[in-house]
């Protein structure tokens, strides 16, 4: 009975992972996505959104980095602890 909690506990674990690898993906993207479209509508210009698109997916890519980078140092210093 132990193992099948504690498995449930990784499953549970591992998708709260994966949620925040999505959403610390998506929100910039859009947000920036959302910021261009606007200027692009307002200054009557084709550029910002394909500009900002960018600026988002890396500032994504960033977000995602750290996040995994904080998991992999978490996960090192259990290893080191056990």
């Amino acid at each position: 009975m132990g193992r099948s909690n504690k498995y449930k506990k990784s499953v549970y674990q591992s998708l709260a992972v994966i949620t925040q690898f999505g959403i610390n993906m998506l929100v910039p993207i859009f947000l920036c996505s959302f910021a261009g479209l606007f200027l692009d509508r307002k200054l009557g210009t084709a550029f910002w959104f394909v500009l900002l698109f960018f600026v988002g997916a890396l500032a994504g890519f960033r977000n995602i980095f750290i996040l995994a980078r904080k998991i992999y140092e978490g996960d090192k210093k259990d290893e080191d602890q056990t």
